[in-house]
């Protein structure tokens, strides 16, 4: 019998409960990816709300990612010490903390400072090489910060979601076509980290589907999953394109991914991840217990109750309050609009 509160031992990293906190977006950061005091009080106040585990907001890797404003930054070495600083307060509530590393998209330095976004397509093998390059520096800045683990971001169609989609990457060479070619860098910058961060969790998260027309598809997603166990992943958080769906309610639509994640999880050795819509105790407790799903990740719940783990445990919560209204994206900070 799995419980949510059960300490958990996976492969570089004990945690003490199955509960995630899923990536989620703050954008509040600097140009150049510094950390305000917010970031700090918000982090601090997660891991003091008893989750498990805690995934940072969209961490990019490279310093001219200019595809929205405020990102998290781990591209230069001047900026490890402010991540330290975060990571050492998480750590201090006994909670494991994972950078997840991404890209927004891929910019090309132009004549005059300016840049161009460059799509899979009409990127050069050295641009990609050097976008390989960064991911695996960006992971070891973060074990030089003080990181449990690195999350490579491969869903919610930013660069390397639109890299393994049919629907955008329509390549000839080795980085293109089939399923595997489409995949390679995914498992170039896998086994980058690896060489050179070998004590890091290293873990991806990847779109079931891409929900759009000739995207990527449950079956591929599989396979590409498939691919990635077989390279050693540590763990993998299923999403899907049309994240944070409104109007979940308790035990009526919760848990929008769990079936893929549930025959992705019979079909792999490696720990899955199930996020999208969980709201309820008794729903999450359903997920570990009838499936092989090893870990329940949340987000929108714990912008409305960052102590909501806590509180689960001590049987004085049974359900989030979060009503998926997705105000808290037109909010400063991304916060709930329901907190005081």
């Amino acid at each position: 019998m799995k419980c949510l509160f059960d300490p958990i031992q996976l492969k570089h990293l004990s945690v003490k409960n199955r509960l995630v906190r899923s990536a989620t977006w703050e954008g509040i950061a600097s140009p150049d990816g510094s950390l305000p005091e917010e970031a700090y009080e918000i982090y601090e106040e997660l891991a003091g709300g008893g989750v498990g585990t805690i995934i940072t907001g969209f961490t990019s890797i490279a310093a001219n990612d200019h595809y929205f404003e405020g990102m998290m930054r781990l591209c230069d070495d001047a900026l490890v010490p402010q991540y330290k600083r975060l990571t050492d307060l998480i750590h201090a509530h006994d909670t494991a903390v994972i950078a997840q590393l991404a890209l927004g998209a891929y910019y090309r330095p132009m004549d005059g400072g300016r840049y161009l976004q460059v799509e899979p397509d009409d990127m050069t093998a050295d641009e990609i090489h050097q976008v390989r390059d960064q991911f695996i520096a960006a992971a070891v800045r973060a074990e030089k910060a003080g990181f449990d683990g690195v999350q490579i971001h491969a869903a919610h169609f930013f660069f390397l979601s639109r890299f393994i989609s049919p629907a955008v990457n329509h390549r000839s060479d080795a980085y293109g076509g089939s399923t595997e070619n489409r995949a390679r860098l995914v498992l170039e910058i896998l086994r980058g980290i690896r060489n050179a961060a070998p004590v890091l969790h290293t873990a991806v998260k990847i779109n079931c589907s891409d929900f759009t027309c000739g995207g990527l598809n449950e079956a591929e997603s599989m396979a590409i999953c498939r691919l990635l166990s077989d390279a050693g992943i540590d763990s993998i958080e299923v999403s899907g394109n049309g994240t944070s769906v409104p109007g979940i309610r308790p035990h009526q639509n919760e848990a929008y991914f769990g079936a893929f994640a549930a025959k992705l999880a019979e079909s792999i050795p490696t720990p899955v991840i199930l996020v999208g819509g969980l709201r309820a105790k008794d729903t999450m407790e359903a997920a570990l217990n009838n499936t092989k799903i090893g870990l329940l990740s949340l987000s929108r719940p714990l912008l409305r109750e960052p102590d909501l783990p806590r509180r689960m445990e001590a049987g004085s919560a049974e359900v989030s309050k979060c009503v998926s209204c997705n105000r808290c994206y037109s909010s400063p900070s991304h916060k709930c609009i329901f907190r005081k």
